[in-house]
């Protein structure tokens, strides 16, 4: 099978950690690679942010990355560029010239947007036009929800993705929780399948080097450092942990703009916070480190914090939970699927510092129940959670696409339609 990916703003080879680089990078690169390795031909399209790359390289196992010339060639915020879609729609359908893919799969409401008007061109041009699978990774009436008038998003993306998700052929959830929100934005449920996030567990595994920690204890949190992903929930709780009588602990923070604290308010804050708190000198800021670095720093980690404000499905825990570790994980999201409360890990309220330290203070407090749920979290990884489990999950959506095409009940007529450009397009 012929598959395009569309990521608009999340390039596989992008450094993991920054703002708009994170799960769904990890996400596209991975699933591509392991459709490829399942025999598909897979080609993945994301916007030229460097005037250096080349137009078309490889990753992976043979997976193609097409670099596509939309808006200026350098990094933009992705709520920028919604502008440039259409410039990317037309790159799309120059690359794939006479022969469209069977499957064209959006990765971000604005990729959806592009992969439409894509597959829109190929039917208006006479070629087969090619099924349209979505996954949002976040929605924006559930970022609204939480953010509120801190929310960035273009004010297009109101109408736009829910138009998205009720015009393609197949929208892929990551998790349950995902579901319910789609059908509440009228995206009908015989179109919804699931398919979850998965992990390398041939890189994250509970054996190898572990970082040298530099006291007893040593608690991880990782991810773009942004306010939503509750990492000051990590510091506060920290702060609190004291109290409980664990003072020789650690917190690592892994992410962060390129050029370091200086340059990363989100950054400054944290600190100014951990200072605020008297817990400064317990606080270790990493920045950005690369794929191969991660796996030994979680294993060397008591316990991985992942506490967001809310968390559309959330990689990390079950990168965590590969190593053996146990994971704190905020009771939001996918994460409600993917950690098991008392097996895998221990859920927490979101935005809740006291409940965090309570649930590190029983795992440091008890080896023996840590211990449990690191072996429960990597029984669970790889009986769900492996790259090529969710493969041939997402394979046999695709495969449904398909069939559904040949029975003649496709929705050919909202993907073929297009959309109005006008008003925000350049």
């Amino acid at each position: 099978m012929k598959i395009s990916m569309v990521s608009e703003h999340a390039s596989p080879l992008a450094a993991l950690g920054g703002v708009d680089a994170g799960g769904q990078n990890v996400h596209v690169a991975e699933l591509s690679a392991a459709l490829v390795r399942r025999g598909h031909e897979v080609s993945v399209f994301t916007r030229r942010d460097d005037p250096h790359l080349p137009s078309v390289t490889r990753f992976g196992p043979g997976v193609e990355l097409v670099h596509v010339d939309a808006g200026p060639a350098r990094q933009l915020s992705k709520d920028e560029l919604l502008p440039w879609m259409q410039e990317l729609a037309n790159g799309i359908v120059d690359h794939w010239q006479v022969r469209p893919p069977e499957i064209v799969h959006g990765h971000f409401w604005m990729s959806g947007v592009a992969s439409l008007e894509a597959a829109a061109q190929c039917q208006r041009a006479g070629l087969q036009r090619p099924l349209v699978a979505e996954t949002f990774h976040a929605l924006g009436t559930v970022k609204r929800r939480h953010q509120g008038v801190a929310d960035t998003s273009p004010d297009e993306r109101v109408e736009l993705e829910p138009w998205v998700g009720r015009t393609v052929d197949m929208t892929i959830a990551t998790c349950s929780d995902e579901v319910f929100e789609l059908k509440a934005m009228g995206v009908a449920a015989k179109t919804i399948a699931v398919a979850p996030c998965g992990v390398d567990t041939a890189l994250f595994t509970p054996q190898g080097a572990q970082e040298v920690r530099g006291r007893s204890h040593r608690i991880v949190t990782l991810g773009r450092l942004v306010p939503r992903k509750g990492v000051g929930t990590a510091v506060s709780a920290l702060a609190a942990l004291a109290a409980l009588g664990f003072t020789d602990v650690e917190l690592m923070i892994v992410g962060g703009a390129e050029g370091g604290i200086a340059s990363d308010p989100e950054a400054r804050r944290l600190m100014d916070l951990a200072a605020e708190l008297g817990v400064a000198d317990q606080v270790t800021l990493r920045g950005q480190l690369s794929r191969s670095q991660i796996p030994a720093l979680l294993r060397s980690a008591d316990a991985v914090v992942c506490t967001p404000w809310y968390e559309p499905f959330g990689i990390v825990p079950l990168e965590a939970m590969a190593c053996g570790r146990p994971v704190v994980a905020a009771a939001v999201g996918g994460l409600k699927d993917s950690v098991v409360h008392g097996r895998t890990g221990l859920h927490v309220p979101p935005r809740d510092p006291d409940a965090v330290a309570q649930a590190l203070a029983a795992i440091l407090g008890d080896p023996a129940l840590a211990q449990q749920l690191g072996a429960a979290g990597v029984a669970r990884v790889n009986s769900r959670y492996a790259w090529e489990n969710v493969a041939a999950a997402t394979e046999k959506i695709y495969a449904r696409m398909v069939a559904a095409r040949h029975r003649g009940t496709v929705r050919a007529e909202g993907a073929a339609a297009g959309i109005r450009w006008e008003g925000w397009a350049q």
